[in-house]
């Protein structure tokens, strides 16, 4: 299952001649963490998360939203954005089945239609991202111009607003 999402994002990078780096560390998952392991800033990590959204009592879909990694997601803008009902997170099971891949690994992109990929465009303002590479032990770098390219998401706003730096002294007991 990892060597596969591995495999297949390197052949889909390849054929188009996108150009990525591939940068070896420890393994991690933690987009905090993997961050401080590669040297790029979290605004640059691409954070993966795969949601279950209810389109009305009978259609359920699957989104992988994709979001700068010092932000969170926005359930509500997610609902919006979809037209949909409810939304959750996936469980993992279905999360890694969906993703040809585990918790911490989940690449930026969809290699199947039951996963519809979207994009808030805040990670976009970056000129190069960051992500595991479907393995804890292996990231790449690549041109946010050239994931766009490739991945051909949705875009749409999907974060909560992010805390100014006057916010986060006013609270200090807040966690992130």
């Amino acid at each position: 299952m990892l060597e596969d999402a591995y495999t297949r994002l390197l052949a889909l990078l390849d054929q188009d001649n996108i150009p990525y780096r591939l940068i070896d560390h420890a393994p991690e998952g933690r987009t905090e963490l993997v961050s401080a392991l590669r040297g790029n800033t979290l605004q640059q990590a691409a954070k993966c998360i795969i949601l279950l959204v209810k389109l009305g009592k009978k259609v359920t879909k699957y989104v992988l939203a994709v979001v700068p990694g010092d932000a969170k997601v926005d359930l509500a803008a997610v609902k919006a954005f979809m037209g949909g009902t409810y939304v959750a997170f996936a469980s993992t099971e279905i999360a890694e089945r969906l993703a040809g891949s585990e918790t911490g690994t989940i690449l930026p992109f969809s290699f199947t239609p039951e996963l519809e990929l979207i994009v808030d465009p805040a990670l976009l303002e970056n000129e190069e991202l960051y992500f595991n590479a479907a393995r804890l032990d292996r990231s790449m770098a690549l041109r946010a111009s050239d994931y766009v390219k490739v991945a051909r998401p949705r875009l749409g706003r999907l974060i909560q607003p992010r805390e100014t730096s006057t916010e986060s002294l006013a609270s200090p007991d807040r966690t992130a």
